[in-house]
This record gives C-alpha cells, sequence and structure tokens, in this order.
C-alpha cells in the first residue's frame, strides 16, 4: 500500500467521521484487500475445516467497523487497530460457539507461523485460541499495552512501525514489550498445556 493510499484512508477516515457518508463507500475498495489478507492470515492459522471463511470475517468485521458510530477515526492505523480487535472477538466468539455447540469435545487451534514473528514457535506448533484469548486478558491487566502490541502484531499483522505509530510509542518500545509479551505468552501456554506438536 502506497503513501498516496494512506493519506487517501486517512482522509476518507476523517471525512466519514465528519459524517460524509460517501466517503464510506470509496474507503472500502481501498481498505478490504488489507481485510482480507489480515484474515486470510488468521485462518490459515485455524484447523483445516474451519467453518468460516475469509470473506464471512471480513464481512464481519467490516460490518462491525462501520457500526462505530461515535468512532472519531484519525487515520488508518487507527483503523486498522480496531479492525484487529474486531477479528480477534470474532474469531474467538465462533470459537466459543463451537465450544459449546460440541460440549467441550473441540478446541480451536491456531497454527504458530514461525516466519511471522508472532507468537514464539516451533514448525508444526498450534495453540488454543481460547486459552491465547483468556491469558491476554490476564496481561492486558497486568500491562494493557504488552496485551494491545500482542493484539496489533499477532491478529492484526501489524508491523513494528506500525504498532509504534497506532500506540505513539517508539519502536525500540514496541520491540522490548513485544518480547517480553510473547516470552510471558509463551512461558505460561507451555505450562498449561495449550501449546500442540
Amino acid at each position: 500500500m502506497g503513501p498516496r493510499t494512506k493519506k487517501d484512508i486517512t482522509t476518507l477516515l476523517v471525512e466519514w467521521s465528519g459524517g460524509r457518508r460517501e466517503a464510506l463507500d470509496e474507503l472500502m475498495p481501498l481498505v478490504y484487500d488489507t481485510l482480507r489478507r489480515v484474515a486470510s492470515r488468521q485462518l490459515r492459522r485455524e484447523r483445516s475445516d474451519h467453518t468460516l471463511q475469509s470473506t464471512a470475517l471480513v464481512h464481519e468485521a467490516y460490518l462491525k467497523l462501520i457500526d462505530q458510530r461515535r468512532a472519531e477515526w484519525q487515520n488508518r492505523e487507527q483503523f486498522f487497530a480496531v479492525a484487529s480487535q474486531m477479528i480477534r472477538r470474532i474469531l474467538v466468539n465462533h470459537a466459543r460457539a463451537e465450544l459449546a455447540e460440541k460440549r467441550g469435545g473441540h478446541k480451536t487451534m491456531l497454527a504458530i507461523d514461525a516466519n511471522s514473528g508472532a507468537l514464539p514457535s516451533v514448525p508444526g506448533q498450534r495453540v488454543d485460541l481460547l486459552a491465547l484469548d483468556e491469558l491476554l486478558e490476564e496481561l492486558g491487566r497486568m500491562d494493557p499495552q504488552q496485551a494491545r502490541i500482542v493484539e496489533l502484531r499477532f491478529f492484526g499483522g501489524l508491523s513494528i512501525e506500525s504498532v509504534a505509530h497506532t500506540l505513539a510509542i517508539s519502536q525500540s518500545t514496541v520491540k522490548r514489550d513485544w518480547n517480553i509479551a510473547k516470552a510471558w505468552l509463551y512461558s505460561r501456554l507451555k505450562r498449561s498445556g495449550c501449546y500442540v506438536a
């Protein structure tokens, strides 16, 4: 996504926040591909027979985003940060519904991509999505910034640079907190047996 597109997204978000409904129609084609890539990346981590498709995930996230009437959109990073929260919530709610439907017989396991730097991993390793979500909630109570960094990196696919810009902190702070949060999560997930090879 080039600089002009980034500027266009920010401009359209501000116009939309200001009440220009047509800006939303212009915004959709600019953000759809990015949202689809994020959704596809998340669903590739899920089991192969997952019932939620990336198009449905994008549409559900997009509908929730455009329903944010109180949001004062400032820039594309803020938009995609909120999108990452929505995608996380949708996936977690879907996993909870499936677990309830199957009466505990089926956990939603996410594949951890070693190349993404998202979480510590070994090839073929998977993590329980609901356990990860619970640990992120716990981390959020201890260190909200670290939990937000994990959410933006893991669920939103944002780069270190984008996370720094979104949270208005330095890249070195993002890297440090990211490494600390990953180590804490890995330790807790491993101890609870939520990592599966």
